[in-house]
């Protein structure tokens, strides 16, 4: 993924400006949960204006929205709720910062959601209107990552939702939002593993690639789980009449599991960068043993090189004392042999004693 994935207006843009991305967008579907003690409502919206009939309700209502939202729906659900032209447009410019924010009578947050589509590492930021009875969910993914939330709010007797306020709600989804990040890590450790074994047995530079590869995903991870568990940190010490007193101790639990995922973070960093360099002994190791070969190879043929340098002189004279006799001996050559050969199993015999060998 992309080290900068952040949409942004340009300089100058008067704030609050909502202008469509060029790319191409994927439908918006809208979906909303309206639920009492007594029962839970669910329908699908054709446009943020049908809301309207449930606001005058004493129930709770929590409306999904999926998809890439366009300026029109935000306008509209601005509208609708009063929601800060702020807060509307880091919806429309995605890859915001985790934060929270408090605007009158409103909850502003934007989270982060990491998971794995298959190969690379993605992570989508949820947007999160609440207000005394309603909270507005903005997500860019087609498929609705909360049904499991839904589908424990539709639970007979399930009185955990019903009976708390739309503070608990908030709760559900921004734990879910917070373990996505193990199945994450799972896999980063899958990788790990397996490259850990890659190092010990046949490194190479493809090894390498994945273990720059593996780093930079979770440096981006970090970016982002970092300020997410400040904005937990907020929630749980906030003092805001829309949290609740005993949904704070939920807000903690969400938090803890908040710093043990950036505890495994932490290690995966330290195991990734260990790698590296491990990578890189590896390779000088595999190095210093070619060098030591051929060093031994060298160093055997020396003298062997000078034995038949020497006989390669061709200098005979028969009346000069300093001729080569060796020349014409009957049994010259296969002697110059067994001296070579003995020099070889001697020299190999000294390595190997001194455990160069």
């Amino acid at each position: 993924m992309a080290y900068f994935s952040k949409h942004y207006h340009n300089p100058g843009t008067a704030p609050g400006t909502l202008v469509a991305k060029t790319e191409s967008r994927r439908p918006v579907n809208l979906h909303l949960l309206d639920y009492t003690e007594e029962h839970v409502e669910e329908v699908s919206l054709a446009s943020a204006a049908d809301c309207r009939e449930y606001l005058a309700r004493e129930s709770k209502t929590w409306i999904q929205v999926n998809g890439q939202a366009d300026p029109d729906t935000l306008r509209n659900l601005g509208d609708l709720f009063d929601l800060h032209d702020l807060a509307l447009e880091d919806v429309l410019n995605t890859g915001q910062r985790p934060k929270v924010e408090l605007y009158d009578d409103q909850l502003f947050l934007i989270a982060a959601m990491p998971f794995y589509d298959g190969e690379n590492l993605e992570i989508v930021q949820i947007s999160l209107f609440v207000g005394k009875n309603y909270l507005i969910c903005l997500c860019p993914l087609d498929e609705d990552p909360f049904e499991p939330v839904r589908k424990r709010m539709r639970m007979p007797n399930n009185r955990r939702f019903s009976s708390r306020g739309i503070d608990y709600l908030l709760y559900a989804l921004l734990d879910l939002i917070t373990d996505s990040g193990f199945p994450v890590l799972e896999q980063f450790g899958y990788q790990l593993e397996e490259m850990e074994t890659d190092l010990l047995e046949n490194p190479n530079q493809q090894t390498l690639a994945q273990i720059h590869g593996l780093k930079r995903e979770l440096l981006v991870l970090r970016r982002v789980l970092w300020p997410q568990r400040e904005l937990l940190t907020s929630l749980m010490r906030t003092e805001d009449q829309l949290i609740n007193a005993d949904t704070q101790v939920y807000f903690r639990d969400c938090h803890d599991h908040s710093v043990q995922i950036i505890e495994l973070l932490e290690s995966f960093r330290e195991m990734a960068t260990s790698m590296l360099d491990i990578y890189l002994s590896s390779i000088s190791q595999r190095t210093n043993e070619t060098m030591r070969v051929l060093t031994i190879i060298a160093t055997i043929f020396i003298p062997l090189t000078f034995v038949v340098g020497i006989y390669g002189m061709n200098f005979e004279h028969a009346d000069s004392p300093w001729a080569m006799p060796e020349l014409g001996w009957y049994y010259g050559y296969p002697m110059v042999w067994a001296v070579m050969i003995a020099i070889t199993g001697g020299l190999i015999w000294f390595f190997r004693r001194r455990g160069w060998m």
